[in-house]
């Protein structure tokens, strides 16, 4: 059995060279970790829990015309652990695919919403510009598609509506008063899950063959490591 990760299946698409050196070779690729964007995470994970008790909508669901509520579930703190999230084995490519979800909403017919906290700090937020002028804003939707895809493989009935809960922080505020103050955007994606077995399968195969992909040219890895290669030549 093959163990990957919502993460995993990510980076084969980004790049399979770090793919395969990350989840076959076991040749981790560190990264410092995004402490202040975690604590973030938590406290807006913390907020939804205050209404998931009360089974009430949070005002940002009545702000935006959302008819649902946090659903509560016994497995909800599973689900957020990065450590556990939802899972699938698929006993055909012997494949154990699992992510961690930020957070689960209920609509009053039993259709969940799936959500993903974010947060960044731009002193003009334009989704639509972002959207249209980087590639990794398609990869949180593709984030939200394999959640969705999972907790359909789960048994649940899954809305294709997913969304973005975004908090950009402002910089420019003349006191800091040690708060930090934010400006919430919720995006609202249309998604479509129906990539996600093929992808998965398709991960698994490469990591059985005795091949080791080329480089991915929108890699930042590889392009490091091929300009460190290129640089140490001429020393």
């Amino acid at each position: 059995m093959i163990k990957l990760s919502r993460s995993a299946i990510e980076q084969y698409l980004n790049c399979k060279r770090c793919f395969i050196l990350m989840y076959k070779y076991k040749v981790r690729l560190n990264t410092l970790p995004f402490t202040l964007n975690s604590a973030v995470d938590n406290l807006c994970k913390n907020e939804f829990d205050y209404y998931r008790d009360k089974q009430q909508p949070h005002p940002i669901f009545l702000e935006n015309h959302i008819d649902a509520v946090p659903f509560k579930h016994d497995d909800i703190d599973k689900w957020r652990n990065n450590f556990q999230g939802i899972s699938h084995y698929d006993s055909e490519t012997d494949v154990h695919f699992y992510g961690a979800v930020d957070d689960v909403w209920v609509k009053p017919n039993g259709e969940l919403i799936l959500s993903d906290v974010k947060s960044t700090s731009k002193n003009n937020f334009d989704w639509e510009e972002t959207w249209n002028k980087y590639e990794y804003p398609k990869a949180y939707r593709r984030q939200l598609e394999m959640y969705q895809w999972l907790f359909r493989k789960n048994g649940f009935k899954v809305s294709d509506t997913g969304y973005l809960v975004y908090f950009n922080g402002l910089k420019n505020e003349p006191m800091f008063n040690q708060t930090l103050k934010f400006e919430l955007h919720l995006i609202k994606l249309d998604c479509n899950d129906n990539w996600v077995s093929k992808t998965i399968s398709e991960a698994k195969n490469l990591m059985n063959q005795d091949i080791y992909p080329k480089g991915s040219f929108g890699c930042d890895t590889c392009r490091y490591l091929k300009k460190r290669w290129d640089v140490s030549q001429n020393i």
